[in-house]
């Protein structure tokens, strides 16, 4: 795949995000909207949805799954800040959803994802990102319908997403209530995944020395 810089101008990605501030379409969603910086960066992570911590934080991943994910990508050679730095990080949606009824957050709506898709189709088309991260099971979901995480999880596969050919690298979420990751077969399936971002040749380009980070 081909590795260039989508765009030299940051303007139509700062104006998207104010959009996206103001945005008022869920009204059971609860605000602030967070969404991560306006990084030209050809790699994409799809996150699933806000914690209740991270509106107070202003960026997404500021809690405990945060500091789970930023751990595993320190295996794969970047620190938070480069990865911050060097990566668009959006997400299924955009704001907390609020507690569920049982316990846990609340699952967003079959409604309420279609209406944040329509942002990250905008994002999409400014960015035109090569490398797509989608992290946990409702953002594997919005790209792989139907699939298990198993079957996503540890491969590179390259598909279209809203209209861009594009290569993913799965990862399954960090949150500490789940147990997926810590045996296997997902902790074999999360050590493959990260190994794939270590040579991929985007992942490189925007880290590069992310090889080294480990020597």
């Amino acid at each position: 795949m081909p590795t260039s810089r989508p765009t030299t101008s940051r303007a139509p990605l700062v104006e998207h995000i104010e959009q996206l501030y103001a945005c008022t379409a869920c009204p059971n969603m609860c605000k602030p909207v967070v969404t991560g910086r306006p990084v030209l960066s050809p790699i994409y992570l799809c996150g699933q949805a806000p914690g209740i911590h991270e509106g107070d934080f202003g960026k997404p991943f500021a809690w405990t799954a945060g500091k789970t994910l930023f751990r595993w990508l320190g295996q794969a050679g970047v620190t938070e800040e480069e990865f911050r730095s060097g990566t668009y990080m959006g997400a299924v949606c955009r704001c907390f959803p609020g507690k569920g009824k049982t316990g846990g957050d609340r699952v967003p709506s079959p409604q309420e994802i279609l209406n944040c898709s329509q942002w990250m189709k905008r994002e999409f088309e400014i960015l035109k990102p090569q490398l797509v991260l989608p992290v946990g099971k409702l953002a594997i979901e919005l790209f792989f319908p139907g699939k298990m995480l198993t079957e996503t999880v540890g491969q590179c596969i390259t598909s279209d997403a809203f209209g861009h050919p594009v290569q993913f690298i799965c990862l399954p979420h960090p949150s500490g209530a789940s147990t997926w990751f810590k045996k296997d077969p997902g902790k074999t399936l999360l050590l493959q995944a990260l190994d794939l971002l270590k040579v991929h040749p985007v992942w490189n380009e925007v880290f590069p020395n992310a090889g080294r980070s480990n020597d």
